[in-house]
């Protein structure tokens, strides 16, 4: 197969999450266990450090990645979704995975793919495994796709294990109460396996004691070692200051500007922290890996800026806590009106997500091309239902040219609420 043949062949042929939903979990790691077996086994060919968490794992995993480049490491990520091409899931040192290799895989394995009947999600996985394994990595940096403990990357032993945070979204295959999402999450927590959790939260901090004691598995909360204050935005940089009880208070500077990373910075100096007796990393490399994640990595859609005059800002928040922690930042920021150009999927809590969203702002409601995007039209009537007005489009790229036709240059113009719609930006 070419490329775009293996592509296709695997979408038309596999369920796919952000087509339709929970219906394309499978249930269980037995497919990627027998995916991985086939494949002689690579997940146990590389180390690696796991990340999960409702929000803020994606960010931390490209941080991650990037301090470890900078250090000299040879190092994997796989993240998802992708935004703009299905390479972007596997990358080697921030370069996405070869097209052919991509190819090479589903030709090699197609009658193991028919055999097995996994999901896209399953097969992606086993893909990245596979092509870590042949790399010589130094270390792999794992992203949970969803929850931790049925995640079909949890057939890793990682290094570390880190949870970012607990919050509600994917409540109907996580459970409706944050130490049931918490337990879910403390899935990926392995024994004897250092485990990070990010944020001190009342409801979750005993799920994850609970679970490291009875895995005897060494248990660090990031904000309680570290404490990461904002200095401002100065030159595109987020400029903050760093304080724990064993070093002087010191400077960093970061790209992704949303105020929200803070969080993730002290979940990644905690985490760098834990495993420097296996990767020693000095404290110029965190320097230069935290102040050019993305050139070093090419993640996309953290509080992007697009333009400036209006300035347009991308971020691909999509749920109650993730848009909770984008206002707070846009709070921050002075102009003249707010313009939000917003799609949402079906199958999600809309309620509170739209209730989290400011009355004062002008809408562009949009979708975008799956079955599983909310029509704009529904978005537009529940969303005035509950006060918040606007008109709708037929995608994101006219809904975004619209907002930007009535903003005047001192207007904030910003584009979130799925990854999928935020996919389909032309200009990303």
């Amino acid at each position: 197969m070419q490329y775009q043949e293996a592509l296709d062949y695997l979408y038309s042929r596999l369920p796919v999450f952000h087509r339709i939903g929970a219906k394309a979990l499978k249930p269980g790691l037995t497919n990627t266990l027998r995916l991985c077996e086939a494949l002689g086994n690579p997940q146990h060919q590389f180390n690696s450090i796991h990340v999960a968490g409702t929000n803020g794992k994606g960010s931390t995993s490209h941080m991650l990645a990037a301090v470890y480049q900078s250090a000299g490491y040879r190092v994997g990520l796989y993240t998802s979704p992708h935004l703009k091409s299905f390479t972007e899931r596997i990358r080697l040192n921030g370069q996405p995975i070869a097209e052919e290799e991509v190819a090479a895989f589903v030709t090699a394995n197609q009658a193991l793919i028919e055999t097995i009947e996994p999901s896209f999600f399953e097969v992606t996985v086993a893909m990245a495994f596979d092509y870590f394994a042949r790399q010589q990595l130094d270390v792999a940096i794992i992203e949970v796709g969803l929850g931790g403990r049925l995640d079909s990357t949890n057939v890793i032993t990682p290094l570390a294990s880190v949870i970012t945070n607990i919050g509600y979204d994917h409540t109907d295959v996580l459970g409706d109460t944050l130490p049931q999402i918490a337990r879910e999450k403390a899935g990926i927590i392995k024994p004897g396996v250092p485990v990070i959790v990010g944020e001190t939260q009342a409801e979750t901090i005993p799920v994850f004691t609970d679970i490291a004691n009875l895995l005897n598995a060494p248990l660090t909360i990031a904000d309680q070692q570290y404490l990461v204050e904002q200095d401002g935005v100065s030159e595109g940089l987020r400029q903050l200051r760093v304080r724990n009880d064993t070093a002087p208070t010191r400077s960093l500077s970061l790209d992704l500007t949303g105020g929200y990373q803070l969080r993730n910075v002290a979940t990644v100096l905690a985490t760098i922290a834990v495993l420097q007796p296996i990767w020693p990393v000095s404290f110029e490399a965190i320097e230069n890996g935290l102040r050019s994640v993305v050139s070093l990595t090419g993640l996309k859609g953290r509080f992007q800026m697009l333009r400036q005059e209006p300035r347009v800002i991308v971020d691909t928040a999509h749920n109650k806590p993730g848009l909770e922690a984008l206002f707070a930042t846009l709070q921050t920021m002075s102009c003249a009106s707010l313009r939000m150009v917003i799609g949402l999927v079906a199958d999600k809590d809309r309620t509170s997500v739209l209730l989290t969203l400011p009355t004062s702002a002008t809408y562009y409601f949009c979708q975008a091309d799956s079955p599983r995007s909310l029509p704009a039209e529904t978005l537009q009537a529940e969303a005035q239902v509950l006060g918040r007005f606007g008109a709708y489009y037929k995608d994101v790229n006219s809904a975004l040219e619209a907002a930007l036709q009535e903003a005047s240059p001192n207007d904030l113009v910003v584009v979130t609420g799925s990854n999928y719609h935020i996919a389909e930006l032309i200009n990303l």
